[in-house]
């Protein structure tokens, strides 16, 4: 019985069974369905993804690659052939005196300089003064002992211990504001021959810069700042504005320079205290640079395009901050950038600053003079700039035309040939044509 009983529930439980394991295999199934069709689908997307490159796009990839490194290039040979090694060229410097002592150690020190210095001999020490505050020279000696040094040194003579004559220890005149590097190579000269005398040099500068630049190099980097704030403004006006009139995008470079030249002015009086007078002066000079880097960059524009960026570093950076003199004066450089410094704007205008505010204006009319000649070159070049795309314009316009004509002759041949009609009818074909031939 009970085995009779269990039979039929057993062979009824088999079917159950089975059902609830297709049921489970349906639900797995349906869970991992979707997964993999999932998984087929990111794998069908991943491989769309990957597009094929192709040659142009590269060669117009590695073209724009070609800027930059002609930058790296440039400003590897110009800062380090104006930078790397600086060695004194005929180095003006003078030796106090008009004794035989004085003209023999001028000539030992041209003898032993191999170049390197230009000694002669001033008179006096007053005579020293001036001629460094006129940078004809950068070093001025007074040996002391018993030498003339003129009525100004006598007050600083001192009585020597066996009640002799007075006796005067070596002194070295410098002016850092001209260049402290100059200063330091001068001091390094001299100081070997007042460890000879067996005393130590007494350093005078007779034309310190300002408190809050003692190096005096503040207004080389003030250089840096306009010569950025410029030639950067270059780029947009030449590109953003390529589509504005010559007369329009001159207007633009123009008043973007009294703003460059206004910060500039700024930066260096009241924010960085650089100079402590003269800043109307500084002013003109920052307008003046500012404007002609301007106004040539906007011109070249027009016939550099997108190399205009590469040129204006090249003017404006490359061989303008290495000639300037802010580093090294022309003295301390190779033939080539000092040649550039007596005629290049950055050197004008960080020497003309230098003369206006430390050297009571020595020499400040010619380098004012050498900003206005790079302001007269960009005036220039945006006159040239705008006739050369005045013909530019004409020749489009007269493409324009002559496609126009032909298209013209073409709808002509295919226009069949009418009888002659009434004068509205003639008109109304005319017109007809004029239409086709301005589509």
């Amino acid at each position: 019985m009970t085995a009779d009983r269990r039979r039929p529930d057993h062979r009824s439980d088999q079917p159950n069974h089975e059902w609830n394991d297709e049921r489970n295999e349906h639900r797995l199934g349906h869970r991992l369905e979707p997964r993999s069709h999932h998984r087929a689908d990111r794998h069908g997307e991943h491989r769309g993804d990957r597009r094929t490159v192709r040659a142009g796009d590269l060669r117009h990839v590695v073209t724009h690659l070609i800027t930059p490194l002609l930058m790296c290039v440039g400003m590897g040979l110009a800062y380090l052939g104006a930078f790397a090694d600086p060695s004194p060229h005929h180095l003006p410097v003078a030796v106090v005196g008009t004794g035989t002592h004085a003209q023999v150690l001028a000539q030992t020190i041209n003898d032993k300089a191999h170049g390197e210095l230009e000694a002669r001999t001033v008179p006096d020490r007053a005579t020293a003064v001036d001629q460094l505050k006129d940078q004809e020279i950068f070093g001025a000696y007074l040996a002391g002992g018993n030498q003339a040094h003129g009525a100004n040194a006598i007050g600083r003579a001192t009585v020597s211990p066996g009640g002799g004559a007075p006796q005067r220890g070596p002194e070295l005149l410098v002016a850092t504001a001209g260049s402290d590097t100059s200063a330091t190579v001068v001091q390094k000269v001299f100081t070997p021959l007042a460890a000879q005398q067996g005393a130590p040099l007494k350093v005078t500068d007779v034309a310190p810069p300002a408190a809050h630049d003692p190096t005096g190099q503040g207004i080389f980097f003030l250089l840096v700042a306009l010569s950025i704030g410029s030639y950067a403004s270059v780029a947009v006006i030449g590109g953003a504005g390529a589509v504005l009139p010559m007369r329009f995008r001159a207007a633009l470079a123009t008043g973007t320079s009294f703003v460059v030249s206004i910060l500039g002015t700024l930066f260096a009086g009241p924010v960085f205290h650089l100079v402590d007078h003269g800043l109307w002066g500084l002013w003109g000079m920052a307008w003046l640079y500012s404007a002609g880097i301007l106004l040539i960059g906007t011109g070249l524009h027009t016939f550099l395009k997108r190399w205009t960026t590469l040129g204006v570093m090249v003017l404006f950076v490359m061989l303008n901050f290495t000639s300037a003199g802010g580093v090294f004066r022309p003295e301390m450089q190779n033939g080539f950038f000092a040649a550039l410094h007596s005629f290049w704007n950055g050197a004008a205008f960080v020497e003309g600053t230098r003369g206006h505010v430390y050297f009571d204006g020595h020499g400040l009319a010619g380098h004012v003079w050498t900003l206005v000649g790079w302001l007269l070159v960009g005036l220039l070049m945006i006159g040239v700039a705008a006739l050369a795309e005045k013909r530019r314009r004409a020749a489009e316009a007269e493409a324009v035309a002559n496609a126009g004509a032909v298209a013209a002759a073409a709808v002509a041949a295919t226009m069949p040939e009418r009888a002659p009609g009434p004068s509205a009818e003639r008109a109304e074909a005319e017109e007809e044509l004029e239409e086709a031939v301005g589509v």
